[in-house]
């Protein structure tokens, strides 16, 4: 049984057996056209941020409740699920406007350049597809 996601799938590092070369690893080739390879990525570029953001927001919480005394409201952990929620919504939100940067980055790694106008010079980072009834930043 295959546990590996389509994701991880197309982004596995292999290294060909008998090959004759240095054994460095190389990229898989991405499954599809590369619009869908380059929505695939901006995907899971903008997955990981999320996860990032939350993972700090959540050590965040978790430094404030340690360093609150007895009697403080963060003390109290009896909110801490509706918080870990709020936070992984918080996450997306950011991640989705890419407020960190964080996806920028993975996708300025993981994508080939277009040409010379591959990066939007005026926000310093990718062009990524927005839907037609998101409002310009």
């Amino acid at each position: 049984m295959d546990l590996t996601t389509p994701a991880a799938r197309a982004f596995a590092l292999t290294t060909p057996i008998g090959s004759g070369g240095t054994g460095a690893p190389e990229a898989a080739p991405a499954a599809g056209t590369g619009d869908e390879a380059r929505a695939k990525v901006e995907a899971a570029a903008q997955k990981f941020e999320a996860f990032f953001i939350t993972e700090v927001l959540r050590q965040m919480r978790r430094t404030t409740r340690e360093m609150s005394g007895e009697d403080s409201v963060f003390h109290n952990r009896i909110n801490q699920d509706m918080l870990d929620m709020a936070d992984g919504q918080m996450a997306d939100s950011l991640s989705g406007q890419r407020a960190f940067g964080i996806a920028d980055a993975i996708l300025r790694q993981l994508l080939p350049a277009e040409g010379a106008g591959a990066v939007d010079t005026e926000r310093g980072r990718w062009p990524r597809a927005e839907a037609p009834d998101t409002p310009p930043r």
